[in-house]
């Protein structure tokens, strides 16, 4: 990265206190900071860790019902952000600091285009007029690689995918060119080809204008690609900071250590069932968005008490799969079983214990949990509404399912989505699927908004469910890592058909399909030349053309 010593934000002191119970409590305990032009620094640690409220506090921003503590200091180019009127905080951000959020689906708004919600900041800022501002977002798409990047932005933020839509929140964090950009997960929601455009794309912008990041992961590996330097957090207090190179190489603190050593869990691969019918089938299934063929011809099975992943890229059309199978979305050909019955292609048509056997946990926490309603409400309403439960035994119900996600239920009983951070989230869109007491759960990236720590435990306690409760599970995701930790067979998608499928222990291993090919290596490595040397080994624009290529396949 650039060799710029000057200081751009220097932050000394950082106390962030959230109101609770009727009193100031802490969150964040006295973390200093500082960062060069040109310098991206990774903000490392567990959900609830405090990472993303620093982020927020280097814009001289906090959430609702937080402040920023007195004898704390966040200074940037000079203006001390903790005195500065709102008015000139406002219109410093989006123009100097920009800010990526973790969940782009919540971030757009829905009712605008995404090229207009592109250039409202150039246009605000007197940076570009619009016709320059929209054909520097078309290069921006471009550039992140995002599909047809001259007439995506004119679509809606619901017509697009979410990988998608996390790259075009990046491409308009750069619009302005900002001194400064704080990348709050902008890669969790994408998959690993994907990630390495992203990664690419963002590392050439830092390097090219100078500009300095803050860069919040629970991925180690991908902080290794990004970072000059990793500062460890621990509920809301510093634990280490080093270079790069030293953190990976001789952390010196046991959390620190802790981290380095996650992702040891690996359960034992059951053999599909020689007699039985699946208790999931996808036949010859076909689907649509409107006039879009969305999937082609799709078959799977999943037998009881067994683990499929589904995997491949952002818009493979993964989760379209489970919206079919759940009723969401009716299959335009074929259809989806349930212990050899053919299910009402409609949800509506569905019985109620039809409905209870296949439920959901969706990848956006954010969207799918109502932000005025009480915890103890969202897990209740499905114990009550399929099992019955009212009175103490709806309250101890939902206290078992708390306990089993591992949140107090004494603690989080009465408290809102918004007041928890994006892994605690996560867990509650779990307990709510578990209090239906279904037979076959799908998992939509359901370790994705979860650190590394947290999200082991939650593969482990899955696991112990399937054990107990012979769950079947359906996992969407981009995380190969998970893949290899929990599933018993695997389907590869690509452009909504299935382009490989088998046992897991086959489909690791050599001869792949070229697609299930370049997934396995693009998964990224605890070594800091691992992108690099990636991209020098493609070429920088073979990623693109290797997608260009599969395409044609």
């Amino acid at each position: 990265m650039s060799q710029d010593k000057t200081v751009l934000l220097n932050i000394k002191n950082l106390i962030i206190e959230g109101y609770s119970d009727e009193k100031w409590v802490g969150i964040v305990h006295g973390v200093d900071l500082k960062l060069h032009r040109g310098e991206v620094m990774g903000l490392i640690g567990e959900s609830g860790a405090g990472k993303s409220t620093i982020g927020l506090a280097a814009m001289g921003f906090t959430k609702d019902g937080c402040r920023i503590g007195e004898g704390s200091s966040i200074e940037f180019d000079g203006m001390e952000l903790t005195t500065t009127p709102q008015s000139d905080l406002q219109s410093l951000r989006g123009s100097r600091i920009a800010y990526v959020a973790q969940s782009a689906a919540a971030s757009f708004n829905p009712a605008h285009k995404l090229i207009d919600q592109h250039t409202e900041a150039p246009l605000q800022y007197r940076i570009q007029k619009r016709l320059e501002s929209q054909e520097d977002a078309m290069e921006l798409y471009e550039k992140l690689r995002l599909p047809n990047p001259r007439e995506i932005g004119f679509r809606y933020p619901h017509q697009v995918s979410g990988g998608q839509l996390q790259r075009a929140m990046t491409a308009m964090a750069m619009a302005c060119r900002p001194d400064l950009i704080i990348f709050d997960e902008p890669t969790t929601a994408l998959d690993v080809t994907t990630q390495i455009e992203v990664l690419s794309a963002i590392r050439d912008i830092v390097d090219q204008f100078n500009t300095a990041a803050i860069y919040i992961t629970h991925d180690l590996a991908v902080v290794a690609q990004m970072a000059d330097v990793i500062k460890v957090l621990l509920k809301g207090n510093e634990v280490e900071e080093a270079d790069t190179r030293t953190m990976l190489s001789n952390p010196q603190d046991d959390y620190t250590k802790s981290l380095w050593a996650v992702r040891d869990f690996k359960r034992d691969q059951k053999p599909r069932p020689t007699e039985g019918s699946p208790l999931i089938s996808v036949k010859n299934v076909d689907a649509s968005y409107g006039d879009t063929p969305v999937l082609h011809d799709v078959s799977f099975d999943i037998y009881e008490g067994m683990t499929v992943a589904v995997v491949g890229e952002s818009g493979s059309g993964k989760s379209t799969v489970a919206r079919c199978i759940t009723g969401l979305l009716p299959p335009t050909k074929g259809e989806c079983l349930f212990k050899g019955t053919p299910l009402p292609p409609d949800y509506r048509d569905r019985s109620k214990d039809q409905l209870r056997q296949a439920q959901m946990i969706y990848q956006m926490a954010d969207t799918a949990l109502n932000p005025k309603v009480k915890i103890s409400e969202i897990i209740g309403r499905p114990a009550q509404f399929y099992s019955g439960l009212t009175g103490p035994a709806l309250k101890n119900r939902v206290d078992e399912l708390l306990d089993l996600i591992e949140l107090e239920p004494a603690q989080y009983y009465n408290r809102y989505p918004p007041e928890l951070s994006g892994g605690q989230k996560q867990r509650i869109g779990i307990a709510r699927s578990l209090a239906a007491e279904p037979t076959f759960i799908i998992c939509d990236e359901v370790t994705s908004a979860l650190d590394q720590l947290v999200a082991e435990g939650i593969l482990r306690l899955l696991d112990k469910l399937q054990n107990e409760l012979n769950l079947s599970y359906m996992f969407i995701t981009h995380d190969l890592a998970t893949v290899r930790s929990i599933a018993d067979e695997v389907v590869v998608m690509q452009y909504g058909k299935v382009v490989e499928q088998g046992p897991k222990d086959v489909m690791f291993k050599p001869p792949h399909h070229a697609y299930t090919d370049l997934l396995l290596s693009s998964v990224p490595e605890m070594d800091p030349d691992w992108l690099t040397t990636l991209l020098e080994e493609r070429g920088v624009d073979d990623i693109g053309e290797a997608a260009k290529a599969n395409k044609r396949d």
